[in-house]
Parts: C-alpha cells; structure tokens; sequence
C-alpha cells in the first residue's frame, strides 16, 4: 500500500501540481465504499447531501474508506449544516465538501464549523474515531492544519462573489459543479444539452473561478462524469477531480456487460436483447 499522508501532506501536494483523483460514494454501503477504497483512488467523498446515509451508516462508510487508505471527504447539506460538519470530522473524515456557498460570509461560516478554536468553533470531544491513532493532543493539535476544507462553486452568486469567497481563509479547495452552476446561470434553457457545458458563458465563469483560486493558492476541484474531460481540465489547473460517483460506475460497467452480450447473442445466432431502460 502506498504511503498514506497526512491532510497537510495531500493538500501540500495537490498545491504543488500533483494530481488527485476521486469519487462520489452515494449509496450507502460500507461494502461498496471499502472495495472503492482499494480501488486506486486517491480519496472518496461520501455524499450525504444526496445520499440517504445516516450519521450511523456514515461512521461505518468512513471507517471502511480509511481500511484502503485513500482519503475520506463527507458532501454536507451546507455551511448550516454545523452538526453534519461535526458528525463527519469526529467519525474521522479528512475532510468536507460544503455545498451551495453563495457569499463570503457563508465560505467563512464553514469553515469555522471545520475548526478549532482559535480559528473556528469546532467542538472538542474525546474519545472517537479521529482521536484513535493520535490520541486527543495529538489530533487536535494538527486537526486546523489537516482538515480538507472544499467549497462548493454551483451559483451564479457564487461566481459573482468568487474574489471575495477564494480569499477567506482556511479556504482549501473550491470545487466547480457545472451541472448546478449551468442551472443556476439559465444555461439549461439557453442551450440543448450538452452544450451548456461547453458555453461561452460557463467557460467565462470558470475562467473567473481560475483566476482567484490560483490568486489565494486555491485547490481547483471540479466534478466530471467519465474520463473524457480529465485531460482538459488538468490543463486549466484543476487537481482535485472526481470522475463520477459509484452508481455511475455500477451503470456503466453494466451497460459496457449488456452491450458486449447483445454483439456475442448476435455473433453466434442466439438473438439476445437487453430490457427497455432510460439509464442505459
């Protein structure tokens, strides 16, 4: 197994141009997040915003990331979500995506939520998962310096506040979502899809994001579906990239075993047709 970093140490490289690679874990399973951890990924983002996972079932999912090492992130229900943000870090996550961040004051609200005093409001309790292999002095002390903090980009407010919200302090990571930041900008009215992902204006607006992320040395994060974009946003300066989340991946996956059946059916007379699906 590879040698597995501190927080600082992943953020130190991810700021020095090292890539990142991940995934989205959205259905709720510590068996299928344990098996993604051993995968290769660099780190998993447990998505409780989206996914139905409980504060129970979330302590077993990040406990089942850390058995393969990559680093474990929790998606929040936003910068009010202080119990969420508590919840996530005490069960041991690296780190927190916050959603849906329009304003400055809201980025510097989560990020109090993610530390200590005297940078933050982030309770202390002792003992839990987080304090296991560090103890309480030991975790703590780091904790401010180790925590991933990523802010959700997907408003057009957020874009319009963008240089005030990159330079709040304890800012790690600003994560782009297209697909929010299309709706919320009227790109999906404008354009057929999938041509609001390559607008003018969405390119515009992640321009503006580049600029002052790369002027407060801003982790750039974005989520993409598949591999096809990698490349170009790797050019642009982003590294912490997610490629999909893991129901994504199991649609795929079938889809590539379904099509693949079709052609050896068609190949060898024994006509075989897979069931009407709008995934697929």
């Amino acid at each position: 197994m590879s040698e597995i970093l501190n927080g600082a140490e992943f953020k130190q490289q991810l700021r020095e141009g090292t890539p990142k690679m991940g995934l989205f874990v959205n259905s709720h399973s510590p068996t299928v997040a344990e098996q993604l951890a051993h995968s290769g990924y660099d780190w998993l983002l447990i998505d409780s915003q989206h996914g139905p996972m409980g504060f129970e079932t979330l302590s077993n999912m990040i406990g089942a990331v850390g058995s393969g090492g990559a680093k474990s992130m929790v998606r929040v229900a936003g910068y009010h979500d202080r119990g969420g943000i508590q919840q996530a870090l005490d069960v041991g996550a690296d780190g927190v995506l916050v959603p849906y961040i329009n304003t400055a004051e809201e980025a510097r609200a989560a990020v109090s939520c993610c530390k200590y005093p005297m940078e933050g409001t982030r309770s202390v309790y002792f003992p839990q998962r987080c304090t296991n292999k560090a103890g309480l002095l030991g975790y703590v002390g780091n904790a401010n310096k180790n925590t991933i903090v990523a802010l959700q980009v997907e408003t057009a407010a957020c874009i319009e506040n963008i240089e005030e919200i990159a330079a709040v302090p304890g800012v790690d990571i600003l994560f782009l979502g297209q697909n929010d930041l299309c709706m919320s900008m009227g790109l999906y009215e404008k354009y057929v899809f999938p041509n609001m992902y390559t607008s003018p204006e969405l390119g515009a607006a992640t321009d503006k994001l580049i600029e002052n992320a790369q002027e407060n040395n801003v982790i750039l994060g974005i989520f993409l579906f598949g591999t096809g974009r990698v490349g170009e946003f790797l050019e642009k300066g982003f590294r912490f990239i997610s490629v999909g989340n893991d129901l994504h991946h199991v649609l795929t996956q079938a889809g590539a075993h379904v099509k693949d059946m079709e052609g050896i059916g068609e190949a060898k007379g024994v006509a075989w047709k897979r069931r009407d699906s709008a995934l697929v």
